[in-house]
């Protein structure tokens, strides 16, 4: 039995929106590949390294542009692109993220998706909490 124990930061957006960022590498791949639902949003700082973050989808409401501008912004907030003037965030359903096989750890392949110029910023944003989560327990759960 594996001893990893996944760090993944919750963030509060504006709207009771939960987003979820990887601390590091291992805990991306756990992030994208196991906790992520098909309709959540995905997003990662294009080109450059960075944390995976997932935005938690609602079952009766989609998320506004700026919703997604705000996720996009943590994401580059917590990228190597963090002090640049903007950033280039690429966005997609989690159902179009996957790990080729044999890939190291933190790699996926992104099937489509678009992509978001932005600030990197997470002032608008409320730390709730560091998950130390499990393989069966979704983030942010008790």
């Amino acid at each position: 039995m594996s001893s990893f124990k996944p760090r993944i930061v919750t963030y509060e957006l504006p709207g009771d929106w939960t987003l979820l960022v990887g601390a590091a590498d291992a805990d991306n791949d756990y992030l994208s590949t196991v906790l992520a639902e098909p309709d959540d949003w995905w997003f990662h700082v294009d080109s450059v390294p960075g944390s995976h973050v997932i935005l938690r989808a609602k079952a009766d409401q989609e998320p506004n542009r700026e919703t997604l501008r705000q996720a996009a912004a943590v994401a580059a907030y917590h990228s190597k692109a963090r002090n640049a003037g903007s950033a280039p965030v690429y966005r997609t359903r989690a159902r179009y993220v996957t790990k080729p096989r044999g890939a190291k750890t933190g790699t996926v392949q992104v099937a489509r998706g678009k992509v978001l110029k932005v600030r990197p910023d997470n002032s608008f944003a409320i730390r709730v909490r560091t998950v130390y989560s499990t393989r069966n327990q979704r983030a942010g759960a008790p």
